[in-house]
Order: C-alpha cells, then structure tokens, then sequence
C-alpha cells in the first residue's frame, strides 16, 4: 500500500464502531482495560464543540488503522493553549508504514491552526518502536512524571 492512499480525519458520530476496537487495542497495549461508561463518555466529549478533545482516524484503502486523542488546555508559560496528545494507537498489521507519523503530524496542524504554542505527550519507557518515531519529529525534555490518583 503506499502512503497516497492514507487519509487522516476527525472523529465522526457515525465511527463508534469502527474507532472501538482501536481503542480496546490501545487498552490492551497499556494493560487497561476502562468502564464501557468511560469510553461511551470520551467518545461523546470528542464530539462535543464545547469540550477542549478532539479525536481523528486514520484510514488506509477505507480501513480504520489508527487513531489520536488531544486535549487542549491552558499553561502559565504561553498565552496559546497547549496540544495534549493523549492517546496514539495504530493497528498492529500496519505499524511502520507512516500512519503514527500522519496522525501526529495532523495534531500538529490542528493545534497550530488553533493557536496553541505547544503539543506534548507522554509514552511508557518500554514503548521502544514508538520512541523510535518520537525522537525523529519531536524533543525530548526530560522531564519525569509524577502522579497521584484520587
């Protein structure tokens, strides 16, 4: 398949179940596994203008292969927003055919189009292959992360 027939779009109402599996793929991967109330939840606030997410989809030949979760949101280091990219997930059967790269490459272009001075996100450190592509098209602060549930 060549690169030509990659298509990345927003997340539409209709793509429930096509954008499912992906999203179970991406728990699976991470070893999760959230409330169907959660996802039905996240899925509507992607399609919510008033909410600060927005989701697309990647497609290859009219297949769903991959997907992208932002969040917008407000830094005191920036009058422009920042771009969270929360969540990256492409099919396993295509990985490595440039369907991560135009999924970030399109969360580039919606938050420069929307004003934002910064997309950011976070991977685990064993997520090696992904790390691979981060390292070519974005830097690496080194920053560690800090967490505590509530």
């Amino acid at each position: 398949m060549t690169a030509s027939t990659l298509q990345v779009r927003p997340l539409a109402e209709t793509d429930f179940d096509a954008w499912l599996p992906l999203w179970r793929g991406y728990q699976a991967f991470y070893k999760t596994d959230l409330p169907l109330a959660t996802t039905q939840t996240t899925f509507a606030r992607f399609l919510d203008p008033s909410e600060p997410m927005f989701a697309a989809l990647a497609e290859r030949d009219g297949r769903v292969v991959g997907l992208v979760h932002c969040i917008r949101h407000r830094s005191c280091w920036t009058v422009g927003d920042y771009c969270y990219l929360q969540d990256l997930f492409v099919d396993p059967e295509v990985r490595g055919g440039g369907v991560g790269r135009a999924l970030i490459e399109w969360v580039y272009a919606q938050a420069a189009a929307a004003g934002c001075s910064r997309v950011h996100w976070l991977t685990h450190e064993t997520n090696t292959e992904a790390m691979k592509l981060y390292d070519r098209i974005a830097s690496k602060p080194g920053f560690v992360q800090y967490r505590h549930l509530l």
